[in-house]
């Protein structure tokens, strides 16, 4: 599961380049989220799939369903329509295996040295390469980059924050809970965007890949992934979304690739790699323990 996961989630930063010149990101995101809602309601309804149990629990799936999908969704497609790439913003929220394993080493009360030395690395690589991005004609603006920014910040405290509190429940009738709260949140803003969707071939594609693939298959899995504990699995394998969206904007849309572009790619996956082999060490070390105890 964290292997295809993965490959589905690095198509994500491609589809918000493909789908965004052709509509505004909240009215995009406010579609996609009512067309998965719609997709999800005849499978749990049909499949007699049991709902959240306790009050707590819709809580919890609608907070973590704003901070995940509105407000991380938001963040990436809104910082493309503003003009940034999607390499650079695959780059920026690829950071967030490192924010996520220096927060849970935090909460059980030491962050190893290590970890510290990998989210250095990580943020010297993503700057040096947003460094090349500002100026006149460059992609990077204090705009695009907060948005992108904030997206890191909001998809990692989903993370942590589901991992925290959302007990195990079945992932479809989970998944339409944090929907509806994402499009109660983002559908306000979708109606304050002053320009219209243009129903270009392009838009069409961007959104079938968003519902079925990313919504319906990427969302699903890193619930589940999440619930199972599988977490430092999944960031073993997000260091590579990265570098394959470069290639593939570079391929799809002529993104550049400069050597100061690898050079700062590569400085944050290495940073990325060294905090998640830490993390994986912890986890393995927990493991071991509680086998023997």
């Amino acid at each position: 599961m964290p292997v295809v996961f993965v490959l589905i989630w690095s198509t994500g930063f491609i589809v918000a380049r493909y789908g965004m010149p052709h509509a505004p990101p909240m009215s995009f995101l406010a579609l996609r989220y009512a067309l998965s809602i719609l997709c999800f309601l005849p499978w749990i309804l049909l499949a007699g799939v049991a709902w959240p149990g306790r009050k707590s629990q819709w809580m919890h799936l609608s907070v973590s369903g704003i901070l995940m999908h509105a407000c991380y969704l938001g963040g990436v497609w809104a910082a493309v329509k503003a003009g940034m790439g999607a390499g650079l913003s695959a780059l920026i929220i690829g950071l967030q295996p490192v924010l996520t394993a220096i927060c849970l080493s935090a909460s059980g009360g030491a962050v190893a040295a290590r970890q510290w030395l990998g989210l250095g690395l990580g943020f010297a690589g993503l700057l040096l390469v947003v460094s090349t991005k500002f100026g006149p004609g460059g992609e990077a603006n204090w705009l695009n980059t907060g948005l992108a920014v904030g997206a890191l910040l909001s998809i990692t405290a989903g993370t942590l924050y589901q991992k925290k509190f959302i007990q195990p429940c079945d992932v479809r009738s989970a998944n339409l809970v944090q929907l509806a709260a994402a499009l109660v949140v983002t559908l306000p803003l979708a109606l304050l965007e002053p320009a219209a969707i243009a129903w270009e071939p392009e838009l069409l594609w961007a959104m079938a890949w968003s519902v079925l693939a990313l919504t319906l298959g990427g969302s699903s899995l890193l619930y589940l992934l999440i619930e199972r504990g599988a977490a430092t699995s999944v960031a073993s394998l997000m260091y590579l979304v990265p570098p394959s969206t470069a290639l593939l904007a570079w391929l799809l849309f002529n993104e550049t690739i400069t050597v100061i572009t690898l050079a700062g790619t590569g400085l944050s996956v290495l940073g990325v790699a060294l905090v998640v082999h830490q993390a994986k060490t912890q986890t393995a070390a927990s493991q071991t323990n509680k086998e023997t105890q």
